[in-house]
């Protein structure tokens, strides 16, 4: 199984373009934007820009970032673009082509990666292909590159692209968007007409669209609901046609579930593991989850609910024996995204569960991804709430979990164990949950007491070869030994962790 070495190592940074940064070397004059601090809206632009980002890259470097992965930013009628009406430029409000080669080129001489969310299930009303058909009918070139009514396409009923609101009453209950408007929408959705991938000329189309941007130097795609497009044949020819250009480029997928069939080394390198961010929003916030509110992502699907340590350990074992080792080690893990309620909202603002997720995150196998922020303790509802503007008054910043996130980093980055180490589950009762990571001669372990009260446990290390003696706190502070293959009367504050390393 061969997957991108880099990503291994890699600590990713999720940035939503509009609310990062804006830069004055993209006009914004006579522009109709937001004000940067104001709460967003489902269709407002705050003017955020890739030379904005490019102009901050300094903070992600000094953070430890590795690699950013950004939501689209392909020209679009849509604050978060995934209306792409225009695949082979970067949208104007972004700063354009010109903007993405500086980014890409200033990025790369940091050491960060650039992985772009492709979106290619579905376009927006304004793709030429889509717009020539509507005003073409049956006599379009085009009329193959999504799925028409036919009797709109020979001109007996009007499309109705631009539904009212009774007509998309009757959408949404039929789920027929080609009965209701005159064309598939991607889950009925009038703004998204669905590609027919099967047409030969849309599978060029989409495959030029990724070869094109490997060619200007990206470093992946993050690819948006991969499984809508049910075809292995044109996954494999993705994957064929990008590493043929890369090889190391990285192909992740949104996949909310289980995800063997795209993971057996023909399609993609990894997927967003969001099974492991379910466990984690289970486990980590204890009696300050707030079920209601996460619970409206709509990818959670009512599974984010309490977990006890024993149901956190099964399910952490059960993903691990998913995937091939070279998988596990490259699945983005995350805490949230711009499609989830920030973790810390999650958790009903307690600092102490983003805190133990977070170095799980970073203790635990694959690519930790930060959605930006989350590191200065952005907080964030439902989606528009979630994608919030980054504050750049660092009045507005919590310093100490800005520093705790960079100790996180910094350890992940000092031990190859946490990268490229085995997994070794060692203790998982009264709310503490114990593992181990070695490789070579290096040995870790890694403890976090989820529990309100402070505990004291035994540990059995005997799968981690640990020769008695002292163990040294690298992270936390408490004191530990072995003895006869177990660590004894470790003591745990309450909704804290450490990390011990035998030196």
């Amino acid at each position: 199984m061969t997957t991108p070495e880099w990503v291994k190592d890699a600590v990713f940074y999720q940035i939503f373009p509009d609310r990062f940064a804006k830069s004055k070397r993209v006009p914004k004059k006579g522009l109709n934007l937001e004000t940067w601090d104001s709460p967003p809206t489902v269709y407002g632009f705050k003017g955020g820009d890739l030379l904005g980002v490019t102009e901050h890259l300094d903070y992600l470097h000094e953070l430890g970032i590795t690699a950013i992965y950004f939501n689209p930013v392909f020209a679009s009628a849509a604050n978060h673009r995934y209306h792409t009406y225009d695949y082979y430029n970067v949208d104007p409000l972004l700063g354009g082509n010109d903007a993405l080669r500086e980014l890409l080129d200033s990025a790369h001489a940091r050491g960060i990666r650039v992985v772009l969310d492709g979106v290619f299930n579905h376009a927006s009303r304004g793709l030429w292909q889509f717009h020539h058909t509507l005003e073409n009918g049956a006599g379009s070139p085009y009329v193959a590159w999504f799925y028409f009514d036919p009797r709109r396409l020979y001109g007996k009923k009007h499309f109705g692209a631009y539904p009212n609101r009774w007509e998309q009453f009757l959408l949404q209950m039929r789920r027929d968007s080609c009965a209701a408007i005159g064309y598939k929408g991607w889950w009925e959705l009038p703004a998204l007409p669905k590609f027919n991938t099967q047409t030969p000329a849309v599978r060029e189309f989409i495959f030029d669209v990724a070869e094109q941007w490997i060619k200007f130097g990206i470093d992946g795609w993050r690819l948006d609901v991969p499984a809508e497009i049910d075809d292995d044949a044109f996954w494999q020819e993705f994957r064929r046609r990008v590493k043929a250009i890369n090889p190391e480029a990285y192909i992740v997928g949104e996949i909310w579930e289980e995800s063997q069939r795209w993971l057996q080394g023909d399609q993609f390198d990894a997927v967003m593991n969001y099974l492991v961010t379910i466990a984690s929003l289970g486990f980590f916030t204890g009696k300050h989850l707030d079920q209601k509110e996460t619970n409206r992502a709509g990818g959670y699907r009512n599974k984010v609910r309490p977990l006890n340590v024993t149901e956190f350990a099964e399910r952490i074992e059960h993903i691990l024996a998913l995937y091939d080792p070279a998988i596990t080690q490259v699945q983005l893990n995350l805490l949230d995204s711009h499609d989830t309620p920030r973790f810390i909202t999650s958790a009903s603002g307690d600092l102490a569960s983003l805190k133990l997720a977070m170095l799980f995150m970073f203790t635990y196998p694959g690519a930790p991804c930060i959605y930006y922020g989350d590191e200065i303790g952005m907080e964030g509802r439902h989606d528009p709430d979630c994608r919030r503007s980054f504050p750049w008054n660092e009045s507005k910043w919590d310093h100490a979990l800005l520093n705790y996130v960079k100790q996180c980093i910094a350890l992940r980055k000092a031990h190859p164990a946490l990268r490229r180490g085995s997994y070794q589950p060692l203790y998982a009762a009264d709310g503490v949950y114990a593992f181990g990571r070695k490789l070579d001669a290096e040995r870790l372990v890694i403890a976090l007491n989820a529990a309100e009260e402070t505990r004291t446990i035994d540990i059995a290390v005997e799968s981690l070869d640990l020769a008695d003696g002292p163990l040294t706190a690298i992270f936390g502070r408490t004191q530990a030994s072995v003895q006869d293959g177990k660590i004894n009367s470790l003591r745990l504050s309450p909704r804290s962790a450490v990390v011990l390393e035998r030196k």
